[in-house]
This record gives C-alpha cells, structure tokens and sequence, in this order.
C-alpha cells in the first residue's frame, strides 16, 4: 500500500468507537486476515500488518488523541507510527488480545513459538538539557526489574516440596477453545502455563521464583534526540521466566524547557529584541548560539518579525544526516523611558516624517506655573 488510510476506515469503526468496540474490530480483522488463512497471499499479510497498526494507535488513549486532532502527522517522531516488518512482531505484541498465550494464542493450532518467551521490556525516563541533547551525553538511568529469587532459585517453592500437575489443562499449560470452524489454543489460565500448580509457595518471592531489585546503569545518548525519542539498552529488561533472553530497557527522552530557544525538529528558534534605529539603519549584533556568541548582521529597512537564519547552528540529527538552522525573529524594542536630548532628537525626526506626535509633557510643576499666572492675570482684568 503505497498511502496510509485512515485507521478508524481500516477497523471499519467509528471515530467515538469505544476501546471494546476498537478490540473487537481488530479482532475479527486479524482472524480474517491471519496469514495462517491465506498462506502465500502478499495483500491478506499487508492487511494483516495495517490492521495491527491502526489497533496500536487507536488503543493507545495519547496516541489516538493525538491521531484524532493532527491525522498521521502527529505520530511522527516519538517513536508515534507502529511499524510491523515481520507478523511475529505482531503476534508477540498482541497475543493477549485473544485471551493470552501470545501468537494469537496458537490460532488455528498451526503457528507456535520458536523457542521460550522473552522477558518483558521496561521503560524509564531520561531528562536531558537542550545542551545535551544537542551534544550527546552518557547519563546513569536507575529502574527497578525482576531478579531470580536465590532462595528457592526461581522455581517459586519452599526447598523440599514439589509442584502439582494443573488440573484444568492436564499438565500442558494450554487449553482449547472452539468458535465454530475456528480451534484457538490459549494459555491455561490457572496455572498461567506452567502446567503445575505451586502448593507450598516461597516465602521469599511468594511463590512467583522472582523479587525486586533496583539498577544503575550508564547509558549514552546521541546528539540531536528529542522528547519521546526512546533509546534501547539490549537485555536489560525483566528476565524471561521460560528461560529465553530478557528483555530490553527503553529510556525515554525528555527535553527540558529552554530560556531562550525554542525547538522545532532540528531548528532552533530565537526571538532577539533590537532598536528602532538599529532596524532603520542595520547593524551587526551579537546573538547566542548552543556554541556561545555569534554575529548577526541584520540588514536596514528590518520589519517587526523579519527572521533570519544562521545555518548549522541548530540541532543535529541523530541519524547524522546534517545540523538544523538557528532561526532569529527580531522585534523591535520601544524603550519606557528615554532622556531628554533622546526625546529631542525623536522630536526632530517626528517632523521629518511629518508625523503627528504626542506634544511635549510639562511636568506637574510647570503646570501649576501656568495655572497660577492664568488665575492672577484674570483677577487683575477684573
């Protein structure tokens, strides 16, 4: 598909559709389009794949309402627009939505899992200053994950005691369910798995085989990240209780606010104050860059508003393909006070233009002057 649809048009929802009512379209697009059905079929996979992508965002309550005010703009960057190459992807990360056991829960009995679970991914928050950002940093991120409990090694039991086979699946960990043609395999929800049923639990860890424990580590970021950007540290995540790798941490970026500029992708913009005379007139002046000073000619005959750019001196791109711009927004500055030799030459200039001005302001004492002379010279006339 070469343009995206809108994803409420790919669910067949309305766009006040209710989080059940997304699942459930979701759902039954994903059984019709499941690749088990249509082996070999490029356009059943693609239908798949842009039906798991509309589910994302529009299950996501930030995601879809940034979705519903700025369409598929406002997924960009951020880490926003779910993309799905492989539909194994796809199976890892909405499995749960038919009941559990991941893949779709063995839909059809035909598709199964490649070796043990991975552990969970976890996430954690990394602010940064827009220095940084703009230079890269090594930062130390501090989380919490699942450690195997030493005292019963992660079997979850008391030393000694044994487990007991699940009743309800037999053992098996899965159990069976028909919807007509369809045999969808779920995982056992009373044993979540296992196929056995822990009596005598450990005291330690409660019988899950695994307790908390909080890390450090140091992670570098790139220069030019921005807000939601995500960085993966690879098996730092929550261990796999199935044996297989862990899983990843993803630090999450956040910029702080800036007392100068203001971010716009890999542009800075920067509002700059400068005189009547100097918009007039031009002139060079200084500005502040992430760098430190730099020079900024600013040409006569300036507008309130006009801006200019200093190229590359803006954010860099993380992907290393080039710098942004500084983008520099004068106005122009009226003083709330100025001396008298400055009012005269402004006086000069207003009848230059021939420009009706405000009359000189006498002060309260020579006010009060002229009122007294006007007040003796009526009584003398009189």
């Amino acid at each position: 598909m070469t343009s995206k649809r809108d994803y409420y048009e790919v669910l067949g929802v309305e766009r006040t559709a209710s989080d059940g009512e997304i699942a459930s379209a979701y759902r039954s697009l994903a059984i019709r389009y499941h690749p088990d059905s249509h082996p070999d079929d490029e356009e059943a996979t693609e239908r798949f794949k842009e039906a798991a992508e509309a589910y994302e965002v529009l299950s996501d309550a930030d995601k879809r309402a940034r979705y519903d005010r700025f369409g598929h703009a406002g997924l960009e960057g951020a880490g926003g627009t779910p993309h799905y190459t492989n539909v194994e992807d796809i199976f890892e990360a909405f499995g749960d939505i038919f009941g559990g056991g991941g893949l779709f829960g063995d839909m059809f009995g035909g598709r199964r899992r490649r070796g043990p679970r991975r552990g969970s991914d976890i996430s954690v928050e990394v602010s940064l200053t827009l220095e940084e950002a703009a230079r890269g940093v090594s930062k130390t991120v501090k989380f919490k994950r699942s450690a195997r409990c030493d005292s019963c090694d992660a079997t979850g039991m008391k030393a000694g005691t044994r487990p007991q086979t699940c009743r309800r699946c037999g053992g098996s960990g899965a159990v069976v369910q028909s919807a007509g043609i369809l045999r969808v395999q779920t995982t056992c929800p009373s044993c979540g798995g296992r196929g056995a049923i822990i009596s005598d639990p450990c005291t330690d860890c409660r019988g899950q085989g695994y307790v908390a424990e909080r890390v450090e580590r140091d992670v570098v970021i790139p220069a030019g990240v921005d807000t939601g950007n995500r960085v993966r540290v690879r098996g730092e995540g929550e261990p796999s209780p199935e044996g297989g790798p862990p899983g990843d941490c993803y630090c999450f970026v956040r910029i702080k606010e800036h007392p100068l500029f203001h971010r716009d992708g890999a542009h800075l913009l920067l509002e700059v104050p400068i005189t009547y005379a100097q918009a007039a007139l031009g002139a060079t002046i200084e500005v502040p860059t992430l760098d430190g000073r730099d020079e900024l000619k600013i040409p006569a005959s300036t507008q309130p508003g006009d801006m200019f750019r200093l190229r590359r001196k803006g954010m860099p791109d993380p992907h290393g393909r080039g710098v942004g711009d500084l983008v520099v927004r004068v106005n122009i500055e009226v003083p709330r006070k100025i001396n008298k030799r400055q009012e005269e030459l402004l006086r000069q200039l207003a009848e230059e233009e021939q420009s009706n001005v405000s009359p000189h302001r006498k002060s309260f004492l020579e006010k009060l002057a002229d009122y007294f002379l006007n007040h003796s010279d009526n009584e003398s006339s009189e």
